[in-house]
């Protein structure tokens, strides 16, 4: 199998130019922030407006008490021996080249931290020991490389001793926003989710209007009356899609109403919480556990039967976290997080689809497979997207085995990363994925993450791959015989 060119090196648009490996660390990583969170968007989302006057001695206390609440990030904490062989797994760095953007390097500026107060070695002897001060300088690394890392976990699949590193990044962003440190983008988009229903703080007058002129356009497409319920007391499903699925990605909020009007079921969505995206993962426990119970909250409104979960992502990495997030399920049918990939598929085996499906429809698509990183390797969505695919089309080809599935790369734009001051981050970060897409010569790349398609395509752009990106489900309603 031929393997694929991971030279890194990105194109700079502002220099008109490239940027070399070596130039690359200085340009591309160390130099590049996230802009930092307004003051009203800490308020509304429960944080300190402004930086803590005593942040150091705040910040350790938060530390303890996340090793004393989280054992496996103490764990984490001792038993890397920093052998490296998450270093070349990790997009970011393939991407870059920057010695500190990896793993092991993002890790060790937490783990500095944890020896000097959190160790007899550190505490007493701090030089001898690897431990640093938790100061100002400590600090901005903090901010700068943990907000370069997307909570992917691909390194974590190839750690020997399964540190999940993750866990590490959003302990370190946890610390962080309890003394006042968070990006705009994260906080902002939380504080969207409280005011409006949905990450992208969109009215409810505006989805309902949107829904609405969703009716009409595919009415008069298609000639059929196919709905876009809003606010459906007594419905049997409650989806909950990415708001970006009914303003930017219309294809994919388009086949979900085609799926339903052709199976024949009473479906809503919910004005209170329309949103299955969850940026609470990428900032603290706090606001993932309020922004996950908002959905069973709607749900429980509604008096629905199930909640399907939409193509997004991170929305199913936050889905399938223990209960203790958003409460008891049992009393919908089935009991735990559904994915509308799950439930595609169950209507498949159930023969709902039987003679109905003109694969010939996506004739003119190589189709290949981008696995997210939160539903493949946080939430075990392996096979049914592939299952929908295939059912749905002729000439569907898989990328590198190393690529996919659990060892999936990430798009270069998840964990709260997609935000346009670090956009030389992002595309760096993309490049495995899009040199593994070129590999394959598809010319449209299917994904179930609304955050994938957002970046993808910016990435694929940026790298001259001629792909189109799409969800999965709208391959399996082209090819309906509605």
């Amino acid at each position: 199998m031929a393997k694929f060119d991971e030279t890194p090196i990105i194109k700079d648009p502002a220099r008109d130019g490239i940027v070399t490996a070596p130039e690359l660390r200085e340009h591309a990583t160390a130099g590049v922030h996230c802009w930092p969170g307004k003051e009203k968007d800490f308020t509304a989302i429960g944080l300190p407006p402004e930086r803590v006057a005593n942040w150091q001695e705040k910040a350790i206390e938060k530390f303890g008490e996340l090793l004393e609440k989280n054992k496996a990030l103490r764990v984490y904490m001792d038993i890397c021996v920093r052998c490296g062989a998450c270093t070349d797994k990790c997009q970011f760095f393939l991407g870059t080249g920057d010695p500190q953007n990896f793993p092991v390097a993002r890790a060790e500026l937490m783990r500095k931290v944890y020896r000097r107060y959190f160790t007899p070695g550190g505490r007493a002897f701090p030089q001898l020991n690897d431990a640093a001060d938790f100061d100002e300088e400590m600090l901005q690394k903090w901010y700068t490389y943990f907000y370069q890392c997307s909570e992917c976990r691909r390194c974590s699949v190839f750690c020997p001793y399964g540190i999940d590193t993750a866990e590490i990044t959003m302990a370190a962003r946890e610390i962080m926003s309890s003394i006042g440190v968070a990006t705009k983008y994260v906080t902002e988009v939380v504080a969207k989710v409280y005011e409006t229903g949905n990450n992208l703080g969109i009215p409810s007058a505006a989805w309902k209007d949107n829904c609405e002129f969703l009716e009409e356009d595919v009415q008069e497409e298609t000639g059929l009356p196919i709905r876009f319920p809003v606010d459906d007391e007594g419905a049997d499903i409650l989806l909950v899609p990415p708001s970006a699925d009914n303003f930017a990605n219309v294809d994919t909020m388009i086949a979900y109403g085609k799926l339903f009007h052709f199976l024949g079921i009473r479906w809503t969505t919910s004005t209170y919480c329309n949103e299955g995206g969850n940026f609470g993962l990428f900032l603290n426990y706090k606001n993932l556990k309020q922004v996950n119970k908002r959905i069973v909250d709607a749900a429980r409104m509604l008096g629905v039967k199930t909640i399907i979960w939409g193509e997004c992502g991170h929305a199913w990495r936050a889905a399938v976290l223990p209960p203790t997030l958003h409460g008891p399920m049992d009393m919908f049918d089935p009991p735990y997080p559904y994915h509308i990939s799950q439930f595609v598929v169950d209507m498949m085996k159930k023969g709902a689809f039987e003679g109905k499906i003109d694969k010939s429809a996506n004739d003119d698509l190589i189709v290949t497979y981008h696995d997210p990183c939160n539903t493949a390797r946080a939430g075990q969505l392996l096979e049914e997207p592939r299952e929908i695919i295939r059912a749905a089309c002729n000439h569907f080809v898989e990328m590198p085995a190393d690529t996919i599935r659990e060892k999936t790369f990430c798009c270069g734009g998840g964990g709260g990363l997609l935000t346009d001051e670090i956009m030389p981050i992002r595309m760096a970060g993309g490049k495995p994925r899009a040199m593994a897409v070129k590999h394959v010569k598809a010319n449209y790349l299917a994904t179930i993450c609304a955050i994938c398609k957002a970046q993808l395509p910016e990435v694929m752009g940026y790298w001259d791959v001629p792909v189109q990106v799409g969800g999965v489900l709208q391959l399996l309603t082209n090819a309906l015989k509605m």
